[in-house]
């Protein structure tokens, strides 16, 4: 199973002849590559899968998703919580 999540394009470059952008992902920036959405737009959010800009999606979408990838989070551990608290641990 392979997972995009979005973020939002805080910056624009190239690099290497590529179109390269600074994606924000809940205070977390990471680069990507922008040449499979060429029209990205700083301010803008993308999916974003392996470093890779897969489209462009609005705002409203893009916060929605990320609402539900949390909710499934929050899911995982009420079923699970042995298992959250293995996945809390390892954040520290």
């Amino acid at each position: 199973m392979c997972l995009g999540i979005p973020g939002k394009i805080v910056e624009l470059y190239e690099q290497g002849g590529l179109k390269m952008a600074k994606v924000d992902f809940g205070g977390v920036l990471r680069e990507a590559c922008m040449e499979a959405a060429p029209e990205a737009q700083v301010g803008e959010y993308a999916i974003i899968h392996a470093g890779f800009a897969l489209n462009i999606l609005s705002e409203e979408d893009a916060l929605e998703t990320l609402r539900l990838l949390d909710e499934i989070g929050q899911l995982a551990s009420e079923l699970d919580p042995e298992s959250a608290m293995l996945t809390s641990s390892d954040k520290e």
